[in-house]
């Protein structure tokens, strides 16, 4: 019992540190807000996004493995393959605003100059998906738990 509500603590845990830094993002990636420091700041505050999501994969994956109910229980769910597919959409959205945000912080080094307001629009937009894509996951979640989709 103690191994399933720590699991379930750091899968909580990392589920929030993701949800998080990406309304981070979305909140600091504007064209009237973007200079140098924000800049940096996108790069750090995607990093600790990136490692969020990773760590409510790993998270995720423990409890399906060590907890209470079993992995034959949840791999038989089509809820918990709709959560890994959501979540799989998340982590690729993902992909291409953490490359813009290094891109930009390596053209700003270099040149000094900032993205234009199409880029810094484009890479927001991607972000806000994701914080929007996120918020359906806990949906699934919650039925998955109660035993529906079984």
């Amino acid at each position: 019992m103690t191994l399933e509500a720590l699991l379930a603590y750091a899968h909580i845990l990392a589920i929030l540190t993701a949800v998080v830094f990406v309304t981070s993002e979305t909140a600091i990636c504007r064209t009237d807000w973007l200079n140098p420091k924000v800049v940096q700041r996108l790069v750090a505050v995607d990093r600790i996004y990136l490692i969020g999501l990773a760590a409510v994969l790993i998270t995720g994956l423990a409890r399906l493995y060590f907890g209470i109910k079993g992995s034959a229980w949840y791999w038989s769910n089509w809820l918990l393959h709709l959560k890994i597919g959501l979540f799989i959409v998340v982590v690729l959205l993902a992909i291409r605003p953490a490359r813009n945000y290094r891109r930009w912080l390596r053209e700003l080094n270099t040149t000094g100059a900032l993205p234009d307001a199409a880029q810094i629009n484009a890479t927001r937009r991607l972000a806000f998906t994701a914080a929007h894509i996120i918020a359906l996951i806990p949906l699934a979640a919650t039925f998955l738990a109660r035993g529906f989709g079984a």
